[in-house]
């Protein structure tokens, strides 16, 4: 069985001949390279597949030996290093909560590849998205269920119109299902019958997708220990994500 791991390495002095020293010794170990490419000005990102891990340990080895980089990574891959590879850049983190990752309008493909590599997990899972009003949240969670070849279904909305689902059908019960939820449609115009289905919805094996999960975790019993992940989409890297025009009145989101 072979497995893949990531090699990230920061280049003080980048030599011609560099990269080729380094493809010369994967190859005579027998590693083959999955994927590269540079994921700022001085780094480079390779995903690389093995089937003898004792082979990583000699390349690390090796690699120290190597003039001019030093290695930042070699394990096996997380969710960011694989992005950062395919496209080319990290994926922005916030220091305070690891659990929630930054886009800007202009980076929807990089965001709907990485939300559909959430949504493709199976099994219960949680996932807050934050943003202003039509800067492309929902659509990004349908593109993204798409991509994963998740089907989608509409709790609550205002994406066409309003929607705010009291039952679900019998072929929409299934952990093949992403539940998208307007945390303000199921809050502030919520009934008790929507109430209860929100309930047996984060009951169920699936995930389920929360669209302004401040306001959805303001007005329920829920709280952010129930999301393992958070996403904030914004028109601008300056955008700031408010929720003062919900005390005015619900069109305008």
């Amino acid at each position: 069985m072979q497995d893949d791991w990531y090699l990230e390495y920061e280049i003080h002095k980048d030599r011609p001949g560099l990269l080729g020293d380094i493809a010369s010794l994967l190859g005579m170990l027998s590693i083959n390279i999955v994927t590269i490419n540079g994921v700022d000005t001085k780094r480079r990102g390779m995903l690389l597949r093995t089937s003898n891990p004792q082979k990583i340990e000699v390349l690390s080895q090796l690699l120290e030996q190597v003039d001019n980089i030093t290695i930042t990574a070699l394990r096996s891959p997380k969710i960011v290093d694989r992005m950062a590879v395919r496209h080319g850049r990290y994926l922005e983190r916030s220091r305070e909560d690891k659990r929630t990752f930054r886009f800007v309008r202009d980076e929807l493909g990089l965001l709907v590849d990485f939300m559909a590599h959430l949504l493709s997990k199976e099994g219960h899972q949680v996932i807050g998205v934050r943003g202003m009003p039509r800067v492309g949240k929902t659509e990004s969670i349908v593109a993204s269920s798409v991509s994963a070849n998740k089907k989608w279904v509409f709790v609550s909305s205002t994406l066409v119109k309003q929607t705010m689902r009291t039952q679900l059908e019998f072929n929409e019960r299934s952990n093949e299902h992403v539940y998208i939820i307007d945390g303000i449609m199921s809050t502030l115009r919520s009934n008790e019958s929507h109430d209860m289905l929100i309930r047996e919805i984060f009951r169920m094996n699936a995930t389920k997708v929360i669209e302004h999960p401040d306001i959805f975790v303001q007005n329920t019993e829920f709280t952010f220990d129930d999301f393992d992940y958070i996403i904030e989409l914004r028109n601008n890297p300056e955008e700031q994500i408010t929720y003062e025009i919900v005390e005015k009145g619900m069109e305008f989101f």
